[in-house]
């Protein structure tokens, strides 16, 4: 502490330290001074929060969204569900704003236009987060649902069961085993499009970075401070895909 004090004074006056000891007293100021690694910690840990929220609807809104434009585009010739058809109409609008419109754009309209009187900017940014994936999971899992011959559904319908029982007992599983990969760098995606949630002030990590340098008037240590979590993260959450693909093909067998 001593030495970080004095080789700081010294930088503060203009002398020449060495560049070890100034990337050491710049090291320390962005992460040990006044327990700042917490606020990392923390950012972070919203993070995890704020993911797990988009997910939760981002999965939701895709599955719904799937399972009615699969069963609109699987109907007989003839047999057309006028109630299908007007749902399929509006998740067809929904999907084609979300994915041709930038995220950025997206959050900003949510925070400062729609829910602009709102004080919780932290749950606005995963709401919006959630809207967004919903649309690219929807077409994920559409295209699972599309790829299985329709014989297994047929199979279902002929043992008795209904549309959404044979959807949930015999297509979805099937096709859960296909679009993993693909679901999984989704929510690879969706961990880092998090720190979108900045620009309407929501708290995660890169907040936390931010509020540390706009203290330290240093930017490069807390930036690539926050970029290390989130690469920790990012192998984390790979790591736990891989292993339950590896776990998926071994039932196979």
């Amino acid at each position: 502490m001593e030495t970080y004090t004095l080789w700081r004074e010294m930088m503060l006056a203009g002398e020449d330290i060495g560049a070890l000891r100034e990337a050491y007293v710049l090291f320390y100021q962005a992460f040990i001074e006044n327990d700042r690694w917490l606020q990392y910690l923390r950012g972070a840990g919203n993070t995890l929060i704020i993911t797990a929220m988009a997910l939760c609807i981002g999965v939701a809104l895709g599955v719904i969204v799937a399972t009615v434009r699969t069963a609109h585009d699987q109907q007989r010739t003839g047999h057309k569900s006028p109630v299908l058809g007007f749902f399929n109409a509006i998740f067809k609008v929904y999907v084609t704003v979300i994915r041709g419109t930038p995220m950025m754009v997206q959050m900003l309209i949510m925070g400062l236009v729609i829910f602009s009187s709102s004080r919780n900017s932290t749950a606005v940014g995963a709401l919006t987060l959630g809207i967004n994936s919903g649309a690219y999971v929807a077409e994920i899992i559409r295209g699972g649902l599309m790829s299985l011959d329709r014989g297994q559904s047929e199979a279902g319908r002929s043992l008795g069961l209904g549309y959404i029982p044979t959807m949930w007992y015999i297509v979805i599983p099937q096709a859960f085993k296909s679009i993993l990969p693909a679901l999984g760098n989704e929510f690879v995606i969706l961990l880092k499009d998090t720190s979108l949630i900045t620009c309407i002030a929501g708290h995660e990590l890169l907040y936390a970075a931010q509020a540390i340098y706009n203290r330290t008037y240093e930017q490069m240590f807390p930036l690539l401070g926050a970029a290390f979590i989130y690469l920790v993260l990012v192998m984390i959450f790979s790591w736990l895909q891989g292993k339950l693909e590896r776990r998926l093909r071994q039932s196979e067998r």
